[in-house]
């Protein structure tokens, strides 16, 4: 499909419902509101398509932006799309989620994330922790930096009370993969949740409470799935 067709498929599948819910979490107009479910279904007839995933990103609609992040082909990303695309990725949805899943899976992922947690602004400083949780959550053990790793718990400990909203949230969420995926820093990570505490986020919707780092981890455990690691990021 070019373009203007998935561009058509995509607005098919939005619907009012979605786009309230979405617009209440961050999502701006344009977007049509479709679940990420469908945008599933989209890709399935549409493929890997690089092209048309950098076309679609640069719609600055949210569920094209989306779509574009599910459709791109990790090897063929450079420095340069990804720091465009985090720019752009205004809502957490995009920031935090598909933007940082995908780029956990380039080779460029570790020192973007690394570059990104130094951000004054909220959407690219959370989008690099994802990023660094994502890619910890799907690479051995032995291929990661576990000495850096106990370091940028150490940073979380000493700044996530006075970091920013969805940065916090972000840096709960790097604990806590830490602790689930990280058998050799499991015990750092349970010390450094009891320290940390209680984490003031605030949240779009009543009921929806920030992680809850000893809580997550030990559903890990209790289903035992410590240190089993997943096939990819994005999802």
């Amino acid at each position: 499909m070019n373009l203007e067709e998935t561009m058509s498929v995509l607005e098919s599948y939005g619907s009012e419902q979605s786009k309230k819910i979405l617009s209440r979490h961050g999502a701006k107009e344009p977007f049509f509101g479709v679940k990420v479910g469908d945008l599933k279904r989209i890709l399935k007839k549409t493929g890997k398509d690089h092209e048309l995933a950098l076309q679609l990103y640069d719609t600055g609609n949210s569920d094209a932006m989306y779509l574009a992040g599910l459709m791109a082909d990790e090897k063929r990303l450079t420095k340069t799309v990804l720091r465009k695309w985090v720019r752009k990725a205004y809502w957490y949805m995009l920031s935090q989620y598909i933007v940082a899943q995908l780029t956990a899976e380039t080779k460029h992922g570790w020192s973007l994330g690394l570059e990104w947690i130094d951000s004054k602004k909220e959407n690219i400083a959370s989008a690099g922790w994802s990023t660094l949780s994502n890619i910890i959550s799907i690479t051995p053990d032995e291929s990661l930096d576990l000495k850096q790793i106990e370091a940028l718990i150490c940073r979380i400990e000493n700044t996530i009370h006075d970091g920013m909203n969805r940065e916090k949230y972000a840096m709960s969420g790097f604990i806590i993969c830490v602790g689930s995926y990280i058998i050799d820093l499991h015990d750092n990570a349970i010390k450094a949740a009891k320290r940390i505490g209680e984490i003031d986020v605030k949240t779009a919707t009543p009921g929806c409470t920030a992680p809850e780092i000893l809580v997550d981890i030990e559903k890990v455990k209790a289903k035992d799935r410590l240190g089993k690691k997943r096939k990819r990021a994005r999802c």
